[in-house]
């Protein structure tokens, strides 16, 4: 079934505090837009183009040092969002955004959602509302680097991805990406995975998915409450 814009800003949290009325208002002002396999939607510095929310794909937020060295800010999947602070704040894009996999999105665009939002001002506290939930997820992701070693990290977002009914999940695009989100380097992330997997935590049934063997133990990785493997 072909998502449409209403069905996209329906799974999203920033707007699930947004009443009907400021929610028709997003719906009428939201275009889709479909992208290609690694394919670049904003860069760094570029202006804004709006609130982009993802309907199905994945999106990697990250920035790029004058060295060219990369780091992913997050990874956007379905229901996620990106470049929400530029667009409310009406500032230049802070980091590059490309597409990990084929991806289909709603935007709405910046100057329509500011107009929205001041003929609304029951779509901005709705709004401001989701913003919060965002800021809270923000707070979860400095948390996992500052207090979680490399081992919880990744035990973390492997129970937070989304899994088959086998327990098996599927890598998004490149491993590095996933090391790059977790803020390791890609030689720590394959040592970490690997003690996982002799620890019996997991295993690899090939190179793009990982199927969760013992979840219970793994989330007290997470936790860190689990001897150091």
């Amino acid at each position: 079934m072909q998502l449409g814009v209403a069905d996209i800003l329906h799974d999203c949290r920033l707007f699930a505090r947004v009443p009907p009325e400021g929610f028709q208002r997003l719906v009428v002002i939201a275009r889709l837009c479909k992208f290609g396999k690694e394919e670049l939607i904003f860069r760094q510095g570029d202006p804004c183009p709006g609130v982009y929310i993802v309907g199905n794909g994945l999106v990697r937020v990250f920035k790029t040092a004058a060295t060219g060295k990369e780091h992913v800010l997050h990874m956007v999947g379905p229901g996620g969002t990106f470049a929400e602070a530029a667009a409310i704040g009406q500032f230049p894009c802070p980091a590059n955004a490309e597409t990990i996999a084929p991806s289909v999105c709603a935007l709405l665009p910046t100057d329509l959602l500011h107009k929205a939002i001041q003929a609304d001002h029951q779509l901005c506290l709705g709004m401001l509302t989701g913003m919060t939930l965002w800021v809270r997820h923000l707070i979860g992701l400095m948390e996992d680097i500052v207090l979680r070693d490399a081992a919880g990290r990744l035990a973390g977002y492997l129970l937070s991805a989304p899994r088959s009914e086998d327990d098996q999940i599927e890598l998004p695009g490149l491993k590095r990406h996933v090391a790059s989100h977790l803020n390791l380097t890609s030689e720590t992330f394959s040592r970490t995975l690997r003690r996982l997997v002799d620890a019996q935590l997991i295993d690899e049934p090939d190179a793009n998915h990982i199927r969760l063997t013992d979840p219970k133990t793994l989330r007290l990785v997470a936790e860190g409450l689990f001897p150091k493997l």
